[in-house]
């Protein structure tokens, strides 16, 4: 017998980051800021990432590319894996990421791809929190989703490692 099952999911859409509060706004310019720390010789594609830890303080991290493209480390792993190191212990609240590119203009949020987003939900399972994703490119909308369920709801969460 064949089921249905559905999730939902919800994503606040901001017409600009003009409309953010403080905190999400001042998440984001940490981001953009840190655009220029990316390393994009190859792709040209410049990705940033600022993540506001439980203590107050805020993490960047950029894309940082290398010929062998598998080398290369994404702007949200730099990011949370930074912070991590930093502060051992400390949780995170949100991560807001940003893309600029060199060959077109950016007027629209980009998505985290799936490794990041996986990285992103082992933080959300060891400190029991939803993190929230804030992203947006160089200009126009902003998504804002309350954790890596709304774009990963099937995630592998690590309790199908563990014995029921």
């Amino acid at each position: 017998m064949e089921k249905t099952l559905k999730k939902e999911v919800e994503l606040s859409v901001f017409d600009s980051s003009a409309a953010l509060v403080a905190t999400d706004l001042a998440l984001l310019n940490a981001a953009k800021g840190a655009l220029t720390s990316s390393y994009a010789p190859y792709s040209r594609f410049h990705v940033s990432a600022a993540v506001l830890l439980d203590n107050g303080k805020t993490v960047v991290g950029s894309n940082q590319e290398n010929m062998a493209y598998p080398s290369g480390l994404c702007a949200e792993r730099v990011a949370i894996f930074s912070a991590s190191a930093q502060f051992p212990g400390v949780a995170i609240q949100a991560i807001a990421i940003t893309a600029k590119s060199e060959t077109m203009e950016l007027d629209h949020p980009i998505m985290c791809c799936g490794a990041c987003l996986q990285s992103i939900c082992e933080y959300e399972s060891r400190y029991q929190n939803a993190i929230r994703l804030i992203l947006q490119g160089e200009t126009g909308q902003v998504y804002i989703a309350k954790g890596t369920q709304t774009f990963l709801p099937f995630q592998f969460d690590g309790s199908a490692l563990k014995k029921h």
